[in-house]
């Protein structure tokens, strides 16, 4: 047989070499650090190995996701996974039978005394960063034995007997023992924090106190109150009580019982506000979550007092834009992203707050597509605005908005405070601008065949953390986040009871009424940024799960810190050093003050629904210690 006779073609060189980068883009687009996680029966995916196989256990013993979830949260806080089990959790959970999505708002509140006026009087600008008086009411107690007793299927004592064993001794990671080590000098201000975390501690010595990598870490403050939990709801079984009667009855002993007594005794002797009436008045909100539509896809999220609705905004800004024809990472890609998100974040800054007290924060406004088309027309195409303000949703919404006064003469930093600081009336901060800035919490994942889904963003009490009496528990820092002058953001106005706006952020993506993702990332104000483009990433550049998690971020630092002094950089940039040098320059030659690193993300954790197979796709950062585990 004679060969087929084929026409010659010749290319050019630059034809080759163009041909060349298209084969080698679509490789580096192919690879990934870590391969998928894929999964038939569930998925558990957190921030620590050993918290995903407590997940990974509970799924074995019968368990739902949500109890696995839970049993992540109760083996993260154990394992100080930059949270501790004083600090808050903040859910999204999917109910199967119902079809209905819920928001899980266990979020603590400012204790009696705290108002702007109290912090004012000790020459504070914000209220601190760390100790007993940065503390909100404890929220993932609640939080984890609400959502156990609500969609559940096992009992607080097989949950909880991961963290419990670990309690007991596990063996402690090196970056924990090095971020305990670190904090040392601020830990040992508070008795019990240094004796529980400082094991070697030596007064006027230089010898490690932390524990060291490997060492059994041992907490028996903490494995006893966990067991006087377990012990109130065996007693309520034993009464004849329900599973979920006797979940709510160590609910009763934590925020009303003699766990309260001892951790108020012990904040109360360092100099805290919280009383036995904070915590017996504070409660978990179950709620709905806030959510839009971006090109067919419904996104999820927690409502305004946490940040979650920022990437809602953002959304809903961007889908004016042609994205994909931009190319990912572009200079031009990278401009229109950056200046969404000063739009929506301006929003976030000026209008967020806690719904359950007044004023009452413009949602709906701040949500709606018209509000979003008036901000995308105000795009500065050619160079980045500095300048950008929060807009007014209320012209998008009933009502007439009360605070015109504020909006128009709002900065990042008021002048007030710009005073005071040159005046050097500014409290020391443990922790840089840049670290706050990506600081804190970690992430959970879990599913299953059944079709429960829940994702986590816990938060608070991280190192270094003030442990109050002999309860183990790790205090929450959140305070901070609150604002002492309301012409920074009259909704988030320090007083009694009210919760101050988080950064914490879960999200959920459906597609045709199905559910299409489950996501979050650590970190603090980046988390909405770096969770937008990781969706954009699978919406508009057909990334897989793992490819999205991996791909390179741009962050913003243009929006008001919500830690420390609250600082506004407008124009700093940070990407990739992967990003070519060519778009960097263009990116400076529109304003930017380009900057590099080799992380520009916190360690993002995804579950992908594949429909098609009835299986699911787990994506985790690679960078970090998150870890996913599916059977």
């Amino acid at each position: 047989m004679k060969k087929p006779i084929l026409p010659k073609i010749s290319f050019s060189p630059i034809t080759l070499l163009l041909v060349g980068l298209v084969f080698s883009q679509l490789s580096i687009a192919e690879r990934t650090a870590k391969p998928v996680l894929h999964g038939k029966h569930w998925m558990a995916i957190t921030g620590k190995p050993l918290a995903a196989t407590a997940g990974a256990m509970t799924f074995s013993r019968g368990g739902n996701a949500v109890d696995a979830a839970c049993a992540m949260l109760a083996a993260t806080a154990t394992m100080w996974d930059v949270l501790g089990w004083g600090g808050e959790t903040q859910a999204l959970i999917y109910n199967p039978y119902s079809a209905e999505i819920k928001g899980i708002n266990a979020l603590g509140v400012a204790p009696t005394g705290a108002t702007a006026e109290y912090f004012r009087s000790q020459g504070r600008l914000y209220p601190p960063e760390y100790g007993p008086l940065a503390a909100v009411t404890p929220g993932t107690p609640g939080g984890l034995m609400v959502m156990l007793a609500e969609y559940g299927k096992l009992s607080l004592a097989e949950v909880l007997e991961p963290a419990m064993e670990m309690a007991a001794g596990y063996a402690i990671e090196q970056a924990t023992a090095d971020n305990i080590e670190r904090h040392r000098e601020t830990i040992a201000l508070w008795p019990e924090s240094r004796r529980i975390l400082l094991p070697h501690w030596q007064m006027d010595s230089s010898e490690r106190a932390a524990p060291y990598p490997g060492e059994i870490f041992r907490q028996a403050d903490l494995l006893a109150t966990l067991e006087k939990l377990v012990a109130a709801e065996a007693r309520a079984l034993a009464a004849g009580k329900t599973r979920e009667q006797a979940i709510m009855a160590a609910y009763d002993r934590f925020y009303r019982g003699d766990i309260a007594a001892e951790l108020v005794r012990g904040i109360q002797a360092e100099g805290g506000l919280i009383t036995l009436q904070d915590l017996d008045q504070w409660q978990v909100h179950i709620e709905e979550p806030v959510s839009t539509n971006y090109r067919g896809i419904d996104v999820y999220k927690l409502t305004h007092w946490v940040q979650g609705p920022v990437m809602l905004q953002t959304l809903n800004i961007l889908e004016n834009a042609d994205l994909q024809a931009m190319g990912h990472n572009s200079a031009r890609y990278m401009h229109t992203l950056y200046q969404a998100m000063n739009l929506a974040y301006a929003d976030r800054d000026f209008y967020y707050g806690d719904p359950y007290t007044p004023p009452v924060e413009p949602i709906k406004g701040l949500l709606s597509k018209r509000y979003a088309k008036r901000r995308y027309q105000q795009i500065n195409w050619e160079k980045n605005n500095p300048d950008t303000k929060p807009g007014d949703p209320y012209r998008y919404q009933k009502g007439k908005n009360p605070y015109l006064d504020l909006l128009e003469k709002w900065t990042p930093i008021p002048p007030e405070a710009e005073a005071a600081a040159e005046e050097g009336f500014q409290q020391a901060l443990l922790m840089s601008h840049d670290e706050a800035f990506v600081a804190g919490t970690t992430s959970i994942q879990a599913a299953d065949a059944e079709g429960w889904i829940v994702s986590i963003t816990p938060s608070g009490g991280w190192i270094p953390a003030f442990i109050p009496g002999k309860t183990g528990i790790g205090l929450s820092q959140r305070m901070q986040s609150f604002v002492l002058d309301k012409s920074l953001n009259p909704y988030n106005v320090v007083q009694p009871g009210q919760r101050p706006r988080a950064t914490l952020t879960p999200g959920m993506a459906f597609k045709d009424g199905k559910p299409y993702l489950s996501f979050a990332v650590q970190g603090g104000d980046t988390q909405d940024q770096n969770l937008l483009q990781f969706f954009l990433n699978m919406v508009e550049f057909d990334m897989n799960v793992q490819q999205a998690v991996e791909a390179p971020n741009i962050v913003s630092y243009q929006m008001q810190s919500s830690f420390g002094a609250h600082k506004s950089e407008p124009g700093r940039l940070k990407v990739r050093k992967d990003v070519p040098g060519w778009t960097r320059q263009k990116m400076q030659k529109m304003g930017y003050q380009v900057e590099t690193d080799t992380r520009t993300s916190g360690p993002i954790t995804a579950i992908y629904f594949d429909r098609e197979h009835a299986t699911f796709w787990g994506g985790a950062s690679d960078f970090g210690e998150d870890y996913g585990i599916a059977w």
